[in-house]
């Protein structure tokens, strides 16, 4: 199945099982804004409590904060937004579509690199263990070619946007004879600089009203706070501060689903340590952050990291995690080395001191900062673009597709469904008594309606790790049939039971472990 196609049908999939709804379809619906439902809700707290425990609860040197949305203009000022928080946009005359010029010329050094990834697994095929793919790319002359078009290309690109020369970036859509998708030709506009943030008024009096912005990261709260949080926690240097709250960009070319949302939701982590220790903080949070992904248990080879060719102004190292999603690989999360710009931009447009005093030091200074940003809904996508799966089975001698979601049964939305095998004869009864007594402990389910088999196909289209059963026999010696999601194995257990084992399989511990080893 083409991989777009199979987008189409985890954006299908996530509506008809109550994960993701546009938001305001009632009404026709708004662009790029999106509503979770009862699944997806409980899908994002899940995720969301893994990412926080993983740093809050691991780490003893690392607290977290829940700043305002709403911040002091000048944050924006400061942090530079309000001058310099901008999308090049450039619009194809023939479709009236509009684009990101750097998204256009990212894809197509992407289509160049999959031209060299073509080549080289030719050759890996052809000579298997004898394959030297250093040497291919030194020798091959359509991969060295491929290889010199995109250093000249990334070269140009990184010049144009370094100097703010938008003619240039033009010119390179031009050069490298980039169609609009839609309309197939390169009748191209300018390209204009467009600014993200959205504006508002607060006061109660529209003349007496101030300009605010909605916060187009939560980074910045975390900073403002960086004394008070230090100071009151009597905080050492290094330590973090985490954050989870929502943003807001004026995108104006949204797409991808839940890829590139106006209203968005990051989980940020800014790690404050001494100036010329921050390169070494910043490997050891590469592969800690990476190592967090790891332990999901998705294929290592679905992510890899991509090292900025421009470094934002305030940054000496950045490098992004990427996972390759039904539309290619795309960002995920990013870490950065973010030196002390950020901190340094408050001090001096506040007017006060923001400084470390380092007793081993004996001297006080401004901390650098490495950052970890990752994007809520994106890993969301992640984790239902990894989960979604149609799988043909074969029972009682006829093949049968299944639809089920493989997400791992820390992160299910729902960990259990309890199942009475018939809708009379006491086992609803039953089925009532065992979930009142494991709904305290678990996130359980009850479902009567249907035959048993419809019902499992539910539980494995909405990614419940295991159901259980309660048939005629459960009355009398008090077993039921657990049955599990990506198995379809089953096996009998007494009831009480069933508590202790969908605890050790779906605990959140079992994830927590497996980064700290």
């Amino acid at each position: 199945m083409a991989q777009e196609d199979v987008f189409k049908k985890i954006i299908a999939h996530s509506k008809e099982y109550g994960f993701i709804f546009q938001s305001s379809e009632l009404y026709d619906g708004l662009s790029a804004v999106y509503d979770y439902g009862q699944y997806g809700s409980e899908l994002k707290n899940n995720i969301k409590k893994y990412w926080w425990d993983s740093m809050v609860k691991l780490n003893e040197n690392i607290v977290g904060i829940d700043a305002a949305i709403f911040m002091h203009p000048t944050v924006w000022k400061a942090s530079g937004h309000v001058g310099a928080f901008n999308d090049p946009l450039i619009d194809n005359k023939d479709s009236k579509k509009r684009y990101r010029a750097d998204v256009l010329i990212e894809e197509h050094l992407e289509k160049i690199e999959a031209k060299i990834s073509k080549e080289i697994e030719k050759a890996s095929a052809k000579f298997g263990d004898a394959f030297d793919e250093a040497q291919f790319r030194a020798t091959n002359q359509r991969v060295i070619a491929n290889q010199e078009k995109i250093d000249h290309i990334k070269k140009r690109f990184v010049s144009a946007l370094e100097t703010d020369n938008l003619a240039e970036v033009k010119q390179l859509i031009e050069d490298c004879e980039i169609v609009c998708p839609v309309s197939g030709s390169k009748n191209w506009t300018d390209v204009r600089q467009f600014n993200l943030m959205f504006e508002t008024k607060l006061g109660s009096v529209s003349e007496d009203a101030s300009s605010i912005y909605l916060r187009p990261e939560t980074a910045q709260g975390i900073f403002v706070n960086y004394l008070n949080v230090q100071k009151s926690g009597r905080m050492k240097i290094p330590f973090g501060i985490a954050q989870i709250g929502k943003a807001f960009r004026n995108e104006i070319v949204a797409r991808q689903f839940i890829f590139r949302m106006r209203e968005f939701e990051q989980m940020e982590m800014q790690f404050f340590v001494r100036p010329g220790e921050e390169l070494e903080w910043f490997a050891k949070w590469k592969e800690t952050r990476l190592r967090w992904h790891h332990a999901l248990g998705f294929d290592t080879k679905k992510y890899r990291f991509h090292d900025h060719d421009k470094l934002a102004h305030y940054a000496n190292a950045a490098t992004d995690i990427e996972f390759e999603f039904p539309i290619g690989f795309k960002e995920v999360e990013g870490i950065h080395s973010r030196t002390d710009f950020d901190l340094s931009q408050h001090q001096e447009y506040s007017g006060k001191k923001i400084q470390y005093f380092d007793p081993e030091l004996n001297k006080n200074y401004i901390p650098y900062v490495i950052e970890t940003s990752i994007g809520l809904d994106r890993m969301f996508l992640l984790i239902l673009s990894n989960a979604y799966d149609e799988e043909t089975i074969e029972q009682d001698g006829k093949t049968d597709t299944r639809v089920v979601l493989r997400i791992p049964p820390e992160l299910a939305p729902v960990k259990l469904a309890v199942l009475p095998l018939l809708r009379k004869d006491g086992l609803p009864e039953k089925a009532r008594e065992i979930l009142n007594d494991l709904k305290f402990d678990v996130n359980c389910i009850y479902e009567e309606k249907d035959s048993i088999g419809k019902r499992y196909r539910r539980q494995d289209a909405i990614g419940t790790p295991y159901c259980i059963t309660v048939d005629h026999d459960t009355l009398t010696d008090n077993k039921v049939t657990l049955r599990d999601r990506d198995t379809m194995q089953q096996e009998r257990i007494p009831v009480d039971k069933v508590k202790e084992i969908v605890l050790g399989k779906t605990s959140m511990t079992n994830l927590l472990k497996k980064i700290e080893r």
